[in-house]
């Protein structure tokens, strides 16, 4: 291959690593704007059972006496934390409008101090809008020395607006470790 030949080879070769480097970045890129745009999809469509991450205000709609809805409460420990976690009770009848006060029992199974933040999920997805919680531990991170237990508030109440045809909801919790996020962030400050 002459000098004259490998110039335009070089050429496209120069393209195409360019055309690679590029398509990576925007895959990157894109990786990163998946998790806001999934937020904007689940709050526009309703799905994914996201409820709210703040306090609701206390209803004052009243409360429908001529609707009963099943509240189904269910938790789970991320895989790895050392923590027992479980509701009081596995579900309750309420009518919506009608303030509720449930506990959920956490204990710290671990030797040593621990930080646990709880992240809930409403299904099905569509009455994750209307489940409004007053007080709730998933609102702030639940410190426990080792082997200490405590049980964690829950005020909630089903918005009367809750479409007619959903009777039943299931709350859940996952409870994370975030002992470590926690001690590195105190490190670093």
């Amino acid at each position: 291959m002459t000098k004259d030949q490998a110039q335009p080879m070089n050429k496209k070769v120069k393209k195409g690593v360019t055309k690679l480097v590029v398509t990576v970045f925007a895959m990157f890129a894109f990786g990163f704007a998946l998790v806001p745009l999934y937020d904007v999809f689940c709050d526009i469509t309703g799905l994914n059972g996201k409820t709210a991450n703040t306090a609701a205000t206390v209803n004052e709609d009243g409360i429908d006496t001529s609707r009963t809805i099943r509240v189904q409460f269910i938790s789970r420990t991320a895989k790895g934390a050392p923590w027992q976690f479980k509701p009081e009770m596995n579900s309750i009848d309420v009518h919506p409008g009608e303030m509720k006060f449930v506990k959920y029992y956490a204990k710290n199974e671990s030797g040593r101090d621990g930080v646990a933040q709880a992240v809930p999920s409403v299904s099905p997805g569509q009455a994750a809008n209307y489940f409004q919680k007053i007080e709730c531990f998933c609102f702030n991170q639940q410190p426990l020395q080792a082997n200490e237990d405590a049980w964690l508030p829950l005020q909630f109440y089903v918005d009367p607006e809750l479409p007619e045809h959903i009777t039943e909801l299931t709350l859940s919790y996952t409870l994370y470790d975030i002992t470590a996020s926690e001690t590195s962030t105190e490190v670093a400050e």
